[in-house]
C-alpha cells in the first residue's frame, strides 16, 4: 500500500468516527447511522454477538439518547492500514435515570467501504469511579 493509500484512510477514518462521536455527544441516532454502510456489522465488545444490518445496528444506537445525557466524546490519532483504520477513544455521560456519571475508554476499529463504516468492533471499559 502506498502512503497515499493510507493517509486516504486515515482521512476517511478521521471524518467518519468525528461524525460518528459528533452523532453520539448529541443523541442523534440518524447522525450514527450516517458513517455505517448499507450492510454494517458492529461487535460492541470481544465477546459480544455480532449486531448485523442497518436496521439492527439503529436499534442498538437508540438507546443513547433515552438513557445518556451531558455526553461527550473524544477520539485519539487515527491509524490506517488499507480499508481498516482505528483508534482509542473516552465517552463519557449521566445516566437520565439516576443520574449516575459513567466514563468509559476503549477502542474502535473499523473496516470501510465505498467510503462507509462496514464494520465496527467497539473494546472498552468503563473507569472505576
Amino acid at each position: 500500500m502506498s502512503n497515499f493509500e493510507e493517509q486516504s484512510t486515515r482521512e476517511l477514518g478521521r471524518r467518519l468516527i468525528d461524525a460518528f462521536g459528533h452523532g453520539w455527544s448529541r443523541g442523534k441516532v440518524e447522525m450514527i447511522m450516517d458513517v455505517f454502510s448499507a450492510e454494517p456489522v458492529l461487535l460492541e465488545g470481544p465477546f459480544s454477538e455480532p449486531i448485523r444490518g442497518k436496521d439492527a445496528v439503529r436499534s442498538y444506537w437508540a438507546d443513547v439518547p433515552l438513557n445518556q445525557a451531558e455526553i461527550t466524546f473524544t477520539s485519539g490519532e487515527i491509524f490506517a492500514a488499507g480499508p481498516w483504520f482505528s483508534t482509542e477513544f473516552k465517552c463519557a455521560f449521566r445516566r437520565r435515570r439516576t443520574g449516575e456519571r459513567v466514563e468509559t475508554r476503549g477502542a474502535i476499529f473499523c473496516e470501510t467501504e465505498g467510503g462507509r463504516i462496514s464494520e465496527m468492533r467497539m473494546y472498552w471499559h468503563r473507569v472505576p469511579a
